[in-house]
């Protein structure tokens, strides 16, 4: 049997003996999809075998690298490699006469930046509800992240890294009076719990995640020189002990790509193929709200030509409504050891399109390493039967680089060193710094002006009391000349008086005097009287 791609669907593998191959129709693979299974059982080959179809046909991946391996993709697979000769009989089983080693294009990313191109976003790209996740808020602190966002945007602030948000929920706990007026209660409180939350983010590493460059991402649409797709690998192994920063990062980048990208409708070939790994990470004890949104983006970027792919061990670990939306299923092993395991078989068994030939709830729990059920759209978009399945083998290498590889691959893909150098550019923190100096500036003036004023009234009020002084002295002082003026005066009048005092012999003079003339008076008088009467009246 000869299998070959032609350019409208990819292989994914077939059952020994000669049966149907099972190919991915390419203008179906934006229909989303599932690759489940218990640990150890292939779902990592699956995955990789599965982005090498595609890279092959032209479509570009984006994967995480959760345990390290998946970074192989870069290099060959080696004839040397213990693992060699059981993929080997693998092609030889199913007819895969076409297989040979051979690596695909990659492009290595790292949040960390240390083993790989850094990605960056922005906090105000990421948005208040999926921050609010990464943070773990409750409705309360949420909601004051909300305000914080709505102000910055309406001051036009940008919010860049975690520093202009420290700075953004700062401002906002000083004007927290004047804001509750506006949109609600904003307590200090809950500005504090959320500076603690940002504090444990750091602490987790998730300052790195916010800066400049952000990515752009037609960077992730990449062809090489021959038009193979470029496969992003995410460095995942260290951003897995933070696991909500993981889910969360991918779920902002599935929400960009549903954001940025045209409406696109079916196409022929996807324009992205998105490969979540540890998808139970996106939807543990994630809110209603959340879900709600994960839910609208995986329905409706299959419009905008991207398909997403869920790799999980457990098919109950997905959401009902969005395992609605999961048209293509790979369905490895697993171990019903545990009622929760066997309601899984149960579970798994209803969501394939039933065939004769295979007894689905039993196969599921029998299937050996490597093998699966598989169940693919078809070109007319129905489900294909459902088939055990010898998943094809890899032709890259099936392990991690070395940190020589990793280097070199770094060095040498079409990125280059766009983002390798971090930017920092006038944003909030800075603009919030500046108000907050103009505003001290303000108040300093004020206060000086206030201060110059003061002075003033205290010199105009030290001037009225000096010149109150001076009128009170001239008065008193004219009030003394005047005094002094009728002191004199009655002095000069005493003596004056003193001197119009007649002295003793004065008085005895004057008393000689005046008996003198009361005598001469009474004889004129008696005269005059004896002239007047003539004789005839005597004085007694």
């Amino acid at each position: 049997m000869t299998i070959e791609a032609d350019g409208t669907r990819v292989f994914i593998g077939a059952a020994p003996s000669g049966a149907e191959p099972q190919w991915l129709e390419l203008s179906r693979a934006n229909r989303h999809g599932l690759i489940a299974g218990a640990t150890g059982t292939g779902k990592t080959v699956s995955l990789q075998g599965l982005v090498e179809a595609l890279s092959a046909a032209g479509v570009p991946t984006f994967v995480a690298d959760v345990k390290g391996d998946l970074a192989g993709l870069g290099m060959p697979g080696s004839p040397t490699a213990s693992i060699h000769a059981v993929f080997a009989a693998r092609a030889a089983e199913i007819g895969y006469r076409e297989w040979r080693y051979e690596a695909c294009p990659v492009q290595l990313w790292d949040l960390f930046g240390e083993q790989g191109h850094p990605i960056r976003t922005t906090v105000s790209e990421m948005g208040p509800l999926l921050l609010a996740r990464l943070l773990n808020l409750n409705g309360v602190q949420e909601g004051v992240l909300n305000i914080a966002f709505h102000v910055a945007d309406q001051d036009g602030l940008l919010l860049i890294d975690l520093d202009d948000l420290q700075a953004m929920l700062v401002s906002v706990g000083e004007r927290a009076e004047e804001l509750t007026l506006a949109y609600g209660n904003v307590s200090k409180q809950s500005v504090g719990a959320i500076q603690r939350a940002l504090l444990q983010l750091r602490g987790q590493g998730g300052d790195h995640f916010f800066g400049e460059p952000a990515l752009e991402l037609p960077d992730f649409l990449a062809q090489d020189e021959s038009g193979r797709g470029v496969v992003n690998i995410l460095a995942a192994d260290r951003l897995m002990t933070s696991p909500r920063l993981y889910s969360t990062f991918l779920l902002w980048l599935l929400s960009e790509l549903w954001e940025l990208l045209p409406e696109a409708g079916d196409l022929p070939v996807p324009k992205l193929c998105f490969f979540f790994d540890e998808a139970h990470l996106l939807f543990d004890d994630a809110p209603p709200a959340l879900l709600e949104k994960v839910e609208q983006v995986v329905r409706l970027i299959r419009s905008k030509g991207v398909g997403v792919y869920f790799i999980t061990q457990n098919p109950t670990d997905i959401p009902d409504k969005v395992a609605g939306q999961l048209g293509n299923r790979i369905q490895h092993a697993l171990r019903a050891f545990t009622p929760r395991d066997q309601a899984a078989v149960r579970v798994a068994a209803e969501t394939f399109r039933p065939s004769p030939q295979v007894d689905v709830a039993g196969a599921i729990t029998e299937l050996k390493v490597g093998e699966a059920l598989v169940s693919l759209l078809q070109a007319d978009g129905s489900p294909s039967p459902v088939q055990r399945t010898l998943i094809k083998p890899p032709s890259s290498r099936v392990g991690p680089l070395e940190p020589h590889e990793r280097k070199l691959l770094v060095e040498t893909d079409a990125i280059g060193t766009k983002y390798d150098a971090a930017a920092d550019r006038h944003s909030a923190e800075e603009m919030l710094a500046a108000r907050a100096q103009e505003a001290a500036a303000s108040i300093a003036a004020a206060k000086a002006r206030t201060e110059v004023e003061k002075q003033g009234a205290l010199r105009a009020k030290e001037d009225a009391r000096l010149a109150r002084e001076r009128t009170q002295a001239q008065a008193a002082a004219r009030r003394e000349e005047e005094r002094a003026r009728r002191e004199a005066n009655l002095d000069e009048a005493r003596r004056a008086r003193e001197a119009a005092k007649p002295t003793m012999a004065d008085k005895m003079l004057q008393s000689a005097g005046r008996s003198i003339a009361s005598s001469v008076g009474r004889q004129i008088g008696n005269s005059l009287l004896r002239g007047l009467l003539g004789g005839l009246v005597r004085r007694r």
